[in-house]
Order: structure tokens, then C-alpha cells, then sequence
């Protein structure tokens, strides 16, 4: 019976933003703005810092797979998006969703591994400078990205295999504009208790336990920063740090408003503008942070662009 349930439903209806279509041109053209800037940005990023030999440190190794994984998250949900907006035809199959939702839990979780790594880096580099080269060798930094990668491919699993072992038997309105835990719970005719316990706790272990990495991590980082006796070397390391805790605060946050809090699952108009935000507009801001708050990132940028305008200037 639970077999014949679970196929009544092959596909599901994404309702995304809105039910006026004379919006939904304008919401293309800002999506796809939005969506090339995050790749151009990114793109630059990765760039930028296999190119420079002053960016060829721990700290700039984690940034540019930061910005690969951006680029693939934003890649998982944006295009979609696109297509539904410009067609007008919002429906994806059950496999394309279990697809979605596996990608999109993967690379989210990776991020937020990479980021608590980064933090860990800085900590490291500014309380332990002594062993650093030891401590963030190379085998290490590939160690711990590979371990974010694992953990975030264990998650995706769990959840997805979670969520679509339930039955959906109708209605199959999916109340976002792609195939998140959340709404895809909401619609399960089936009971769903375990798999909301799951995703509140394996997101309150991830986004949390991280958290508290990078927390502990900063304490370290600005209690050293604080016994710095010149203005220039505070303000110089300062600096190396502001970009990644604004990525943290940003990215940490809007985590914790859509999965850890109590009820969130159950919230349904806070979820479309929260996820607007940590899967479109975060991917494509981490660049413009890392640029502008991040004094080696701005040095490398300006001496590119300046050869750029000078070997392309007439003779």
C-alpha cells in the first residue's frame, strides 16, 4: 500500500515566488544577473588565486574551493530557476528533485566544514605562527578538504534517502523554488517524525558544531590580536580575518533561521525569502567580501588589472 501511494506521485509543481506572470520576466533577467555575477565572481576568485604567487598559502587554497563550491551550489538551484521562470512550466520529476536535494545538501554542508577549516587556518597561522608550515602542510589542507567533502556526501545521503523513502501521495505543490527538506516533509502523507528529528539534529551538529569551531577559533584570534603592540600588524591581521567572519555570520546565520531553530520546518513564507538568500545571494556576495575586506586579495586584483590596462594600452 505504501508502494502504491508513493507512486501516485512521479512529479512535483515548484511554486517558487509568485503567481503573476508579468513578474516573472523581471525575476528572470535579476536571477540570471544575479547568477552571472556569481560566476564570473567566483570564476575570478579561483583564478586570481592560482595565478598570483602571493596567494599561494593555506588560507587562499580553502578561499578558491570556497568559490568552486559556490559556483557549484548556486549552479544546482539557479539554472532551474531560470528555466521555470522563462517557461513557465514549474514542474520537475521526482528523480530530478532527489537529484536537487542531494547536490544542494552536499555542497551546503561541505561549505560549512570549509568554512570552520579557514578558521582554523587563521587560528593557526596567527596564534601558532611557529608551527604553521607544519601544522597546515599541504597533505593536511587536502585532508581536511577532503574530510568536508565526506561529511557533506554522508549528509546528502542520509537526508535525501530520508526524505524520498516517505510516501507523497498528494498534493505535490512544493511550496519553494527547488526541491528543499522542509516543504518536501510538508507534503509527505506518510509519518515524517524520524526524518524531521534527523534533519533538526544532523543540521543542529553541523551548523552548531561548526560554529563553535569557528567561535573558539576567533577567541584565540583576537585575544592575540589584542596583546599586538603595533596598530599596523592589529589592523594588518584584522583584516585577513574580517572577510571570513562576515562569510560565517552570513552564511551560519541564515542556516540556523532555516533548519536549527524550533519550528522552522513547519514555517513556509520566512523559508522562500531565507533560502533567497544563502543559495543566490550569498554565493554571489563571497567574492565582493573576500575583495574588498581582504587587503592581499585587493593588492593581487589591482597589480592583474593594472598589468591588464597596460599591456592592452596602444604603443
Amino acid at each position: 500500500m505504501q508502494e502504491v501511494n508513493r507512486t501516485q506521485v512521479s512529479e512535483f509543481i515548484l511554486l517558487g515566488f509568485t503567481d503573476h506572470s508579468e513578474v516573472e520576466i523581471p525575476l528572470f533577467l535579476l536571477f540570471l544577473l544575479i547568477y552571472l555575477l556569481t560566476v564570473m565572481g567566483n570564476l575570478g576568485m579561483i583564478v586570481l588565486i592560482q595565478t598570483d604567487p602571493v596567494l599561494q598559502s593555506p588560507m587562499y587554497f580553502f578561499l578558491s574551493n570556497l568559490s568552486f563550491i559556490d559556483i557549484c551550489y548556486s549552479s544546482t538551484i539557479i539554472p532551474r530557476l531560470l528555466w521555470d521562470l522563462l517557461t513557465n512550466r514549474k514542474v520537475i520529476s521526482y528523480n530530478a528533485c532527489a537529484t536537487q536535494m542531494w547536490f544542494f545538501t552536499l555542497y551546503a554542508t561541505t561549505e560549512c566544514y570549509l568554512l570552520a577549516a579557514m578558521a582554523y587556518d587563521r587560528f593557526v597561522a596567527i596564534c601558532k605562527p611557529l608551527v604553521y608550515p607544519i601544522a597546515m602542510a599541504r597533505n593536511v589542507c587536502l585532508q581536511l578538504l577532503a574530510g568536508s567533502y565526506l561529511v557533506g556526501l554522508f549528509i546528502a545521503i542520509v537526508h535525501t534517502s530520508g526524505v524520498f523513502r516517505l510516501s507523497f501521495c498528494g498534493p505535490n505543490e512544493i511550496s519553494s523554488f527547488y526541491c528543499d527538506i522542509p516543504p518536501l516533509l510538508r507534503l509527505s502523507c506518510s509519518d515524517n517524525y524520524v526524518s524531521k528529528v534527523v534533519l533538526f539534529v544532523l543540521s543542529t551538529f553541523v551548523v552548531v558544531g561548526n560554529a563553535i569551531i569557528v567561535l573558539i577559533s576567533y577567541g584565540y584570534i583576537i585575544s592575540t590580536i589584542l596583546r599586538m603592540r603595533s596598530p599596523t600588524s592589529r589592523q594588518k591581521t584584522f583584516s585577513t580575518c574580517a572577510s571570513h567572519l562576515t562569510a560565517v555570520v552570513l552564511y551560519y546565520g541564515s542556516l540556523t533561521f532555516m533548519y536549527v531553530q524550533p519550528g522552522g520546518i513547519e514555517a513556509v513564507e520566512q523559508d522562500k525569502i531565507v533560502s533567497v538568500f544563502y543559495t543566490i545571494v550569498i554565493p554571489m556576495v563571497n567574492p565582493v567580501i573576500y575583495s574588498l575586506r581582504n587587503e592581499e586579495v585587493k593588492r593581487a586584483l589591482k597589480k592583474r588589472l593594472s598589468k591588464k590596462i597596460f599591456h592592452q594600452r596602444p604603443q
